[in-house]
């Protein structure tokens, strides 16, 4: 659920700088800044099922690492260039949602994230130009690259200590959120799978 956002004061879209090299504005790159720091910590939100983690794997079309570009797939947040004469069409990508997850709680993480780094003049890092998948750990830590939760559980660790999506959902949405899908993961950790009885029960 590759989700394209832009954001309008009136009729004019706050992502764009005619000045700008590339047309971003201070306040598109702010908000870029503030989906890259608090991405960890919405996603738990914007990807909330167990499979959701199957998908968020290295390599795939998918982003695993937190970082921003204008032509680089494996970044989590994408600007496409925009028409010439189409000023009103820029706009941000941010790639690692999916559709299983609820939109308005989706929705709502993301522009809080958004409107954080745009309230806090939060400074965008450097742009990755480089295949992200083909750098090596080491790589990435040097460029300050880093990356999202790799399970469920891992994931509703990150968002319990995050002051910003309790503001988002409210305590109520929030207490219950992380309540449901503790319950959700613990399900799955005593489930059995197909997969696992295929692999291992003949060896045994």
């Amino acid at each position: 659920m590759h989700t394209h956002l832009s954001l309008f004061e009136g009729d004019v879209n706050a992502f764009h700088d005619p000045g700008d090299e590339h047309g971003l504005s201070k306040v598109g790159r702010s908000f870029i800044a503030g989906l890259l720091y608090h991405a960890r910590e919405i996603t738990a939100v914007t990807n909330q099922t167990v499979n959701s983690y199957k998908r968020l794997i290295a390599g795939y079309e998918a982003p695993v690492h937190i970082c921003w570009a204008r032509n680089n797939q494996s970044a989590l947040v994408r600007v496409p260039t925009p028409k010439r004469g189409k000023e009103s069409s820029t706009r941000i990508e941010f790639r690692s949602p999916d559709p299983a997850c609820n939109p308005y709680l989706a929705f709502s993480v993301m522009l809080a994230a958004g409107l954080k780094g745009v309230e806090e003049g939060y400074d965008l890092p450097a742009e990755a130009t480089n295949n992200i998948y083909e750098m090596t750990p080491e790589e990435r830590a040097a460029e300050g690259i880093g990356s999202l939760p790799q399970s469920l559980t891992e994931a509703i660790a990150v968002m319990e200590d995050s002051e910003l999506v309790a503001d988002a959902l409210g305590e109520h949405v929030f207490d219950y959120f992380i309540r449901n899908k503790r319950q959700e993961w613990l399900d799955y950790k005593a489930h059995v799978s197909p997969w696992e009885l295929d692999r291992y029960l003949g060896s045994l």
